[in-house]
């Protein structure tokens, strides 16, 4: 029996070790959390590929403005003789001509570009433009990321202070239906009182228990939004609440996102390419101009050889069609720059908004932390007294019990309206484009 004993002793000791190895713990700020998301986004890489394309449509737009070179040679065999009638005075011809049985023949072609109507240059404009829109949108995205890892981050924060308050509130409680057991047996309360406070008890266990699956959750959610090992047990600091104090009018705000909002500089951006797709839509009823050049060689055996046979001169290119055909072209430019200007005014109007509601319900959620930290003092207050009375006679067990339920929600409710403020105000300045990202 003993060497069973011992075995089992050892084996929850070895156990014991492995959970402690398994679960990693570790501490993190907000800030710290924020650049592991955004080096851990999947949306990011997606942004990333996005501003890769965009980089290949300019380095496209500029090769059409570079020199055109192309190479081509061929070699052919001829297994039946030809019949080779040379018109030329002095010479003859027919069946008696020469023996041909293959030929070379090589040719090199040369165009510069000197005008195309614009086209090159607004292509290129355009490509630049389109580049940057998808940087800013990266930016945007960046933002946004950070913003939700500060609500993962906060719902954390409220789950694992939510745990300390019940915990402390249960040690309590389970100190008190101990002595409450010592005065049933002694004859000083009846049975349904200390059952009444044994209830209570196991109310606070089981929003114990639900702190503790909300805060699994959250951990669960927080490692694989920052690319962290789900069995990684993340510790939050709680200082990060107290930002916010600070709210300045709401012009302020609505004067910073016109300012810093890059998902509107990222459509400002869009337009001009817009706007530079319809000139270069017009520039295709224009000519084009090229410097042209060539060299030439052909070897017939027994029959022709050239070689330095080289040639300059000028090519102009018109598509006589455009005369009677309409510019379909400019006219998806032109829907495109309506469809970008409409987007960009209501853009404009969802901003206003945005800020306007965030910044009321920051406004609001400031206010309700006056309000609950009022109803904790007084729950606190409410507490001690019904307490001293009942210790007197002269409260019953149900109104101790109900003042105790109602200390813990108000306790519980003042973390909840710091934390919730706290993300208020992120979620403002994300609104505003403003939102810090160290």
């Amino acid at each position: 029996m003993k060497r069973i004993n011992n075995s089992v002793i050892a084996l929850s000791l070895f156990l014991g070790i492995a959970n402690a190895n398994a679960q990693e713990k570790k501490t993190l700020s907000l800030d710290e959390a924020v650049q592991l998301g955004i080096q851990n986004s999947k949306n990011l890489k997606i942004d990333a590929a996005k501003i890769e394309e965009a980089t290949a449509d300019l380095l496209e737009a500029k090769n059409r403005q570079l020199p055109e070179l192309k190479v081509s040679g061929s070699y052919m065999y001829l297994p039946i003789k030809p019949n080779v009638d040379i018109k030329l005075a002095g010479l003859s011809g027919g069946a008696g001509g020469p023996d041909v049985h293959q030929v070379l023949y090589g040719s090199a072609n040369l165009s510069v570009p000197i005008y195309s109507g614009g086209r090159i240059k607004y292509g290129i404009q355009s490509a630049k433009y389109l580049v940057e829109a998808s940087k800013l949108s990266t930016e945007n995205d960046k933002i946004a990321i950070a913003y939700n890892v500060a609500q993962a981050y906060n719902n954390l924060f409220k789950a694992n202070q939510s745990i300390k308050v019940f915990e402390e509130n249960l040690a309590a409680s389970q100190k008190r239906d101990e002595t409450f057991l010592k005065m049933e047996n002694n004859g000083l309360i009846a049975r349904n009182d200390r059952l009444k406070a044994n209830l209570q008890t196991s109310n606070i266990e089981l929003q114990l228990l639900e702190a503790k699956n909300n805060y699994n959750i959250a951990n669960i959610n927080m490692d694989l939004l920052l690319g962290l090992p789900e069995t990684t047990e993340l510790e939050v600091d709680p200082n990060y609440i107290e930002e916010g104090s600070d709210v300045k009018p709401v012009d302020f705000y609505v004067s910073e996102a016109r300012e810093n909002r890059k998902d509107l500089q990222a459509l400002a951006q869009q337009r001009k390419a817009a706007e530079l797709g319809s000139k270069a839509a017009k520039a295709e009823n224009l000519p084009s101009v090229a410097f042209t050049g060539g060299y030439i060689a052909a070897d017939i055996p027994k029959f022709l050889t050239v070689y330095n046979a080289v040639n300059v001169g000028v090519g102009i290119s018109y598509n006589l069609s455009n005369i009677w055909k309409e510019n379909s072209s400019l006219k998806q430019s032109q829907a495109r720059e309506k469809q970008l200007a409409a987007t960009d005014e209501l853009l404009n109007d969802n901003i206003k908004l945005d800020v306007n509601r965030e910044y009321q319900n920051t406004d609001y959620s400031k206010k309700r932390i006056v309000v609950f930290e009022k109803s904790a003092e007084q729950a606190n207050e409410n507490y001690r007294i019904t307490k001293n009375k009942y210790d007197n006679g002269l409260a019953t067990m149900t109104e101790l019990l109900d003042a105790d339920a109602a200390q813990i929600s108000a306790n519980v409710g003042v973390i909840n309206a710091k934390a919730d403020a706290a993300l208020a105000y992120r979620k403002l300045l994300q609104t505003t484009g403003t939102l810090t990202i160290k």
